[in-house]
């Protein structure tokens, strides 16, 4: 009843809310245009940016005309929910694409909800707990769906779908599916797919200690033949299992590659691959047909002779190698010669672990790490302008002033990467934004004459501080800086950028993913040019006034961390933020700024701090109550300490926070304690909510991680480079939209 009067009077002062001076000819006459008077495309055009709750809950409460309007079917036909699900109820007659991704606290009385909504075509489940009992009873219902994703968790059985449910499946066009078991899923239903995306994500031993068999059960050894399929992706976990697994799904490959296979995405982690006997027989098949769009191998299913021909032969818009020394000469050369058909539509590309070899060798070089040379840099910007996502870290990049035959000015990768006009996000290795101005110094060792000359004034004057340039805060403002010109040049040639990760070289985050934490780690300082890049450069990245994600890890030339207070005074947009290991390993050493960068980032929904001593002290948690619309926090610190009553008092200023994951130091009773104390006080408001506050060093945390919901390892708590890991969704998305328009008889409704 309340809600009903607030609306009539809401509606009776429509026209009053927008007063506009009208100017004409015999003076100012003083008027007044009320929403009502706007027509439905403007009013349309508005409510596109309002969330689906906000549409359902609030604004069509408004009036009678926008209570129509929020029930268009432009705005409910495709529908992603996270916190705000209960609106189901409203929409089950209206939605035709919805995503539940990652909503996985939802109850299997809420999904049985779904069963209304008879015209979807298009349910994402993934991160939902969904049994197969409950999967049959969707789809018996659902017989519109043409994409369904989600998990195959242990226990799911399909022998348990019924035949509606089966004729469903028969009619997909796309499936995803998290494989959390050894089993083929609901693939051998799916007699019509297009598309198939798998995450295998199995551990090899159970929580009891025994190994994991991947022998598939009775029942579910039918093999799969993909007759139809335009589009394979997998994505593996660390694990013998899930590999083994990757083969079975394979297997029709030995026999028949599917004629109209235009995307092929496999990304096993780890240093030796299972062999595929058929990969030759995929790149022959790629040759023959060339109309790949993306594609992406382990590093010892294709050798270099076979790679040249699919290039030669495609024009693909991404393109992953990292990882891949064996054939970075070939991926360079075809892309920047007239090894590839058409580099121009190349528009992701992912050369993170490539590089040529030094034609000089760096004292201190990390191992297993390789340097990218100015002159292919430039030549591959120049055969692929329309690069917008691009992934060079875990290289090595130093600036030579030494001219280079054939390369103009002997550019710096800044500058050859500033021709990048539609660059949108961008991963660099840290030492790629020191200039050569700054040449390294030579090794103690190299003149003992100058070292005895030096010795009479030894603890007589203050030793210099190699490589750490001495940057002062408001003492000028211009850019681009001494030693920063080549970022200087970046930032005028790419203002677009969204997305930017430095990552310095030999970082690896102390989070482990499927073992035990390590121990502490040497220092990274092992590359000299890396350590020149300190509080001056990170400053100099405010010019990106757009950037929305950023993160910063193993930079040792990090000394106050002034420079993040500019990033974060100058972009206002920022949105995600990932700091680890900056400066000293040994103190946090940028404490003060980070508490003052913290207090500037308004618009800041995803925080992630890594570094070994994180004081989490009640003035940390006041600065950070400052980000009020966070949703996502992670803490990693092998020697961090907190407060807990801090801890609450945050919790309770910032209501939007879903997910707190805390791996510091202390006991596991104080950090079981306060994991408790927060499910308690706050779960009832926020169903969504996660918290997991665990000792960092604990021998159970693989245990932990492992029932921890895997969107949020992947999206947060793990640290991991996402640009240019997968191709752009909307470009293959179009492209079988398409294909399937193409391939509908005139009859059908689809």
């Amino acid at each position: 009843m309340t809600s009903s009067v607030n609306g009539r009077a809401l509606d009776e002062d429509m026209d009053n809310q927008i007063v506009q001076a009208v100017c004409v000819e015999d003076g100012m006459v003083s008027g007044s245009i009320g929403m009502s008077d706007f027509s439905d495309e403007i009013l349309l055009s508005i409510l596109r940016h309002v969330s689906t709750s906000d549409l359902v809950n609030n604004v069509s409460w408004t009036c009678r005309k926008l209570h129509t309007l929020c029930y268009d079917k432009t705005l409910l036909t495709t529908v992603t929910l996270s916190e705000e699900y209960t609106v189901l109820k409203h929409l089950s007659n209206h939605v035709q694409s919805l995503s539940l991704s990652g909503c996985y606290w939802l109850s299997g009385s809420t999904i049985d909800r779904l069963i209304r909504c008879r015209s979807l075509t298009r349910l994402d489940l993934s991160g939902c707990r969904v049994t197969s009992l409950r999967l049959s009873r969707l789809l018996s219902s659902l017989s519109r769906l043409r994409s369904l994703a989600f998990d195959v968790s242990p226990g799911f059985d399909s022998a348990h779908l019924s035949g509606e449910a089966r004729d469903s499946l028969s009619r997909l066009s796309e499936l995803s599916q998290t494989v959390l078991t050894p089993s083929y899923g609901v693939v051998p239903c799916c007699s019509r797919l297009l598309s198939l995306q798998l995450q295998l994500d199995i551990p090899d031993v159970t929580r009891e200690g025994t190994s994991v068999c991947c022998q598939l059960m009775i029942g579910q050894s039918s093999v799969p033949h993909y007759q139809q399929l335009e589009e394979f992706t997998a994505r593996l976990a660390p694990g013998e299992v899930n590999q083994t697994l990757l083969l079975l799904y394979l297997a029709v490959f030995s026999v028949h590659v599917p004629e109209r296979l235009r995307c092929f995405l496999v990304s096993v982690p780890g240093p030796n691959p299972a062999h595929w006997p058929a990969a030759s027989s995929l790149a022959r098949s790629l040759v023959q047909h060339g109309d790949l769009e993306a594609l992406q191998l382990p590093r010892s299913w294709l050798d270099a002779a076979s790679l040249r021909q699919v290039l030669l032969s495609n024009a693909p818009k991404h393109l992953n190698f990292s990882r891949c020394p064996a054939l970075r000469q070939t991926v360079i050369q075809s892309l920047t010669g007239a090894g590839a058909r058409d580099p121009t539509r190349l528009v992701s590309l992912n050369l993170s672990g490539i590089g040529h070899a030094s034609n000089y060798p760096e004292r201190g070089r990390a191992r297993g790490e390789e340097e990218l040379v100015a002159e292919a840099m430039s030549r591959l910007v120049i055969g692929c302008p329309d690069l917008s996502h691009l992934n060079l870290s875990h290289t090595h990049y130093h600036h030579d002033d030494t001219h280079t035959p054939g390369l103009e000015d002997n550019a710096h990768l800044c500058t050859s990467l500033a021709k990048l006009a539609h660059l949108r996000s961008l991963a660099l290795p840290v030492c790629a934004l020191s200039d050569s101005s700054h040449t390294p110094s030579p090794p103690p060792s190299s003149s003992s004459s100058s070292s005895s000359s030096s010795s009479s004034l030894l603890g007589l004057r203050k030793p210099s501080r190699v490589g750490l340039q001495t940057y002062r805060p408001g003492c000028d403002d211009s850019l681009p800086r001494e030693g920063t010109s080549g970022l200087g040049t970046l930032l005028s040639g790419c203002p677009r950028l969204e997305v930017l990760e430095l990552t310095g070289p030999g970082f690896v985050s102390a989070l482990p993913r499927l073992e035990p934490c390590a121990g502490p780690r040497a220092d990274q300082s092992a590359c000299a040019y890396a350590r020149r890049v300190g509080d001056e450069h990170i400053a100099a990245l405010r010019g990106f006034r757009g950037l929305r994600t950023l993160t910063l890890a193993g930079l040792p030339g990090i000394l106050k961390g002034s420079g993040l207070v500019q990033v974060a005074e100058r972009c206002r947009d920022l949105r995600a933020l990932s700091l680890a290991n900056l400066g000293s390993l040994k103190t946090w050493n940028y404490s003060a700024a980070l508490l003052d960068t913290l207090r500037n980032c308004t618009q800041l929904t995803q925080l992630r701090l890594e570094q070994p001593y994180l004081v989490c002290n009640g003035a940390f948690w006041e600065a950070l109550s400052c980000c009020s619309r966070l949703r996502r926090l992670c803490l990693v610190s092998r020697n961090g300490t907190f407060h807990p009553a801090a801890v609450v008092t945050f919790m309770e200023c910032c209501r939007d926070v879903t997910v707190c994951h805390m791996f510091l130091g202390g006991t596991l009773a104080a950090c079981r304690t306060l994991q408790k104390t927060l499910l308690d006080r706050f779960s009832g408001e926020r169903p969504a909510l996660s918290v997991v506050i665990h000792p960092l060093l604990h021998e159970d945390l693989p245990l932990v991680i492992r029932d921890m919901p895997l969107p949020l390892l992947d999206q947060l708590t793990l640290f991991q480079s996402r640009v240019a890991q997968a191709p752009p969704s909307s470009q293959l998305g179009h492209q079988r939209e398409k294909s399937q328009l193409a391939n509908q008889s005139p009859s059908s409704p689809w």
